[in-house]
């Protein structure tokens, strides 16, 4: 990679520029992988075009996690576990004001992501988890 692309942006247009190198060029970022050996399948919770969602058991400390793996055969992607509510049950019991309130906080996170020079690609209900 060359260097930074020009924006079209109307904001956040050159964030990225003011930033080391190694804050936005992923391509030579050198990933740590730990142990998947540590990490013990319980549950499929779901799948997407490039990866299945487990839930697993960290067993050095019995900690409950979730397990992303890539279908791509890299190391598969371990995050905290958060008790999510199925959105499509969620969404029926939301008012007025909860869909709005959730709205802005998701608008919000995004502006954020976006001054970090971050973009998500992937917006969608399935994506938002509260707990």
């Amino acid at each position: 990679m060359s260097g930074p692309v020009p924006s079209r942006a109307r904001v956040y247009t050159d964030v990225n520029t003011h930033r080391p190198r190694e804050y936005w060029d992923y391509e030579s970022h050198v990933v740590e992988w730990g142990n998947q050996d540590d990490y013990q399948l319980v549950r499929k919770l779901g799948r997407g075009k490039y990866s299945e969602v487990f839930e697993a058991i960290n067993i050095t400390n019995n900690e409950k996690v979730v397990v992303k793996i890539l279908k791509s055969r890299t190391p598969a992607l371990v995050f905290e576990h958060v008790n999510n509510t199925d959105f499509k049950q969620l969404y029926q019991t939301l008012t007025d004001y909860d869909i709005r309130f959730y709205m802005y906080e998701i608008l919000k996170a995004l502006d954020y992501c976006h001054s970090m020079g971050i973009m998500h690609r992937d917006v969608k209900p399935h994506n938002v988890m509260i707990d």
